[in-house]
């Protein structure tokens, strides 16, 4: 039986942690962020490495979904797809998400944008993909009459192993101590972006400490992001 994790984050949220952890698994395949191309093509925007981007992968996001659904890379049970939730503008079919365990990764906006902003000084709400993280849950919400599971990464941050339990529970799937750490360098399944994006990760052997503090507490941005998380946050698999 194949296990399909979509998981929905913004970006600068440990998502590529989370890939690095559920991609140590042996019995899991992942991909990165399979719909950026697509992204790119539809709305013209100029991103840290488009033509790159843009070159490595399908720019047609039914051609995206099949393959999401199709035969799992190494004929693995487990297959982790992470999503940015920006990345799923209007016009994309969702409905091939019915076929995924959708799971969705949020983290506080100070944080996300205290990190954001060390690669990347310009962002707007919809960069940061809080709108449509919320969005995708409450839809996800209302398909199957309860809340989907919702990790936050303070919470991974502070007990890896704790937090990944309950979601692996909660995914009826076995929980491995491989998911608690890594080999460090670049992988074959990172974007071609992680050149610009991935210099920490690339480093990381493992979750690292939750911050304690961040100047961004007072931002715009924060403050526009705070009602969209907290929507979220009160769903979070708790340890």
């Amino acid at each position: 039986m194949t296990t399909r994790i979509a998981m929905w984050s913004g970006p600068r949220n440990i998502s590529t942690a989370m890939m690095r952890s559920f991609g140590n698994r042996p019995d899991c395949a992942v991909v990165d962020e399979p719909f950026y191309a697509a992204y790119l093509h539809a709305t013209g925007l100029d991103h840290p490495m488009r033509a790159e981007v843009l070159a490595s992968q399908p720019r047609d996001p039914d051609v995206v979904a099949r393959w999401l659904v199709g035969q799992v890379p190494d004929g693995k049970t487990i297959f982790y797809q992470k999503h940015m939730t920006h990345h799923m503008i209007a016009g994309f079919d969702l409905a091939w998400m019915t076929q995924c365990r959708n799971v969705f990764l949020i983290r506080a906006p100070a944080r996300v944008v205290a990190s954001y902003a060390r690669r990347r000084q310009q962002a707007t709400l919809a960069d940061l993909g809080f709108v449509r993280q919320a969005e995708l849950f409450a839809r996800e919400c209302d398909r199957l009459g309860s809340a989907p599971p919702v990790i936050d990464a303070d919470d991974v941050l502070a007990n890896p192993r704790g937090v990944l339990g309950k979601l692996c529970d909660a995914l009826a799937i076995s929980f491995s101590e491989r998911m608690l750490n890594w080999p460090p360098g670049r992988r074959a399944s990172d974007g071609v972006w992680a050149a610009h994006w991935y210099e920490a990760v690339e480093r990381s052997t493992g979750f690292e400490a939750p911050q304690t503090q961040t100047d961004f507490a007072d931002d715009l941005l924060v403050q526009q992001a705070l009602p969209y998380y907290a929507q979220m946050h009160g769903f979070r698999l708790g340890v």
